[in-house]
């Protein structure tokens, strides 16, 4: 069965079960249907055929989630707007995407000069769920993502890409039901919120998103305590936020617990294992350009699991990826030896939206048993061991060279978070006022004497690798994704 079937089977046959938790009202599936069903109806009534791209604000709301789903059946794609994002950046995406028509369930749009189909409005409609015939080259949506140019840069991806993502979790993490309820903490920009709220609906699950008002990692901490959730996947910056209360966490319930968007360090999934006492945990990596995540590294409590500067492997290749290492010159690196991690597969983007300059930078070929395989270079420094499993060092820009002798940042990090114990830092690269680069060391805490700091680094690397600036941050600040913003820590440091 292919995903808009059964997803339609899922919407139908679970009717009178839950299928969202928003703002602390539970929707059901028959609620849902009732919903998209509207919205579908008004799309094909308002659009032609040739609008494949269909804008949608990603606001906290049934109409929104909705709305993904109506755009689906019709066979067009979603592209996300966050209404908190500056108006000169939605106005690229949406000029890049060549949208004409927006979704918008906001009492007052955002967007007056363009097509909007006001969801909330709709009135109820007769049930229209009956899938347009597309192939697996039709687009699921389009994730614009930052560029260098400062440009936002457009990720296609196909049903294609979407469903081989579906059938490799199915095949990894099989046993979901309709009694499963599920977090869903990314805005609808970030593409792990595509598999926080597919995955359950899919299986007849509840999804338990967080309103934007609320403090994030508390309402993780609500829902967790009072509903009881039993798969959570959640950004490494979300534990160090949730830290202080692990204490108080006792979730038997959960069985899933995964990791994306960042480096998982390896002591602090140790201590929350304690939290999730009956949870297979896992740690999962990919790139937006290869369909949400595409490794698994399952986390064994008590064992020795496997680590590099103290960040948890991510693990082997799920059904449908391969992995490989390459040097600069795009040659295979053999099991031990650092280099750029690269994928190729059923999952990964067709390419960079209308931005054939980005594809010849991130695509190449190879040669495969006679056969001509595409790969994407992720920008991530990695080393395969001997099993297959993969570490991640950090972004092959995290790498930088001190007097010409090269650095990595995760490696600072290290040793430094061994010394602090349960203190989060980031180590960054600094231009000096002479243009030479510099050792820069973000410590998310109140102001403390370093001394003691300082001796310690000063024993395990060479001086070269010694932080020459010291800043202090009582709370990192975070991007749109939920990830540390490297870029501000940096410019604080001016």
């Amino acid at each position: 069965m292919n995903l808009l079937n059964e997803l339609v089977a899922s919407i139908v046959s679970g009717a009178g079960h839950p299928a969202f938790f928003i703002h602390g009202q539970y929707y059901s599936y028959a609620n849902l249907e009732e919903k998209l069903s509207s919205i579908k109806n008004v799309i094909q009534l308002n659009t032609v055929e040739s609008e494949k791209n269909i804008g949608i604000v990603t606001n906290d709301d049934l109409e929104t989630y909705a709305a993904i789903i109506a755009i689906w059946l019709e066979g067009k794609a979603y592209v996300p707007l966050n209404p908190a994002n500056p108006k000169e950046r939605n106005e690229s995406v949406i000029e890049q995407a060549c949208i004409k028509t927006i979704i918008d369930s906001s009492a007052e749009t955002t967007f007056p000069d363009y097509r909007i189909i006001e969801s909330k409005k709709l009135t109820k409609t007769s049930a229209n769920l009956t899938p347009k015939q597309t192939n697996g080259d039709s687009l699921a949506y389009i994730l614009f993502t930052s560029g260098t140019t400062g440009k936002p840069k457009g990720v296609p991806i196909t049903m294609a890409n979407l469903q081989g993502f579906v059938n490799a979790f199915k095949q990894l993490w099989p046993d979901i039901n309709e009694q499963d309820r599920c977090l869903q903490m990314f805005d609808l920009t970030f593409d792990l919120s595509v598999m926080s709220y597919l995955i359950p609906l899919l299986h007849g699950a509840c999804v338990y998103t967080i309103p934007k008002e609320k403090i994030k990692y508390l309402h993780i901490y609500e829902l967790m305590e009072t509903h009881k959730l039993t798969i959570a996947l959640m950004v490494p910056s979300m534990l160090h936020y949730l830290r202080p209360y692990f204490n108080e966490i006792h979730s038997e319930e959960m069985k899933y617990s995964l990791f994306c968007g960042e480096a998982l360090p390896l002591d602090v999934t140790e201590e929350w294992s304690k939290c999730v006492p009956n949870a297979e945990i896992f740690n999962v990596y990919g790139p937006t350009e290869d369909t949400i995540f595409c490794t698994h590294y399952r986390f064994i409590k008590g064992s020795n699991n496997k680590s590099h500067n103290g960040i948890l492997s991510i693990g082997k290749a799920m059904p449908g990826t391969r992995t490989i290492i390459i040097d600069e010159n795009e040659n295979l690196l053999v099991a031990g030896q650092p280099g750029q991690l690269c994928l190729s597969g059923i999952q990964l983007t067709p390419g960079y939206w209308m931005n054939e300059e980005k594809n010849k930078e991130a695509f190449f070929t190879m040669q495969n048993n006679g056969a001509s395989e595409r790969f994407y270079k992720t920008g991530d420094l990695c080393m395969m061991d001997e099993a297959g499993d993969i570490y991640y060092s950090g972004r092959i820009d995290f790498q930088t060279k001190i007097q010409g002798l090269r650095v990595e940042l995760t490696e600072i990090e290290f040793h430094a978070k061994s010394f602090l114990n349960k203190i989060n830092v980031a180590a960054l690269a600094l231009a000096d006022g002479i243009g030479n680069t510099e050792i820069g060391l973000a410590i998310e805490s109140k102001k403390f004497d370093t001394a003691s700091l300082m001796g310690y680094l000063k024993s395990k690397m060479p001086v070269y690798m010694i932080p020459k600036k010291i800043l202090f941050e009582e709370v990192f600040p975070l991007n749109s994704n939920e990830k540390i913003d490297r870029v501000k820590l940096t410019q604080l440091f001016k």
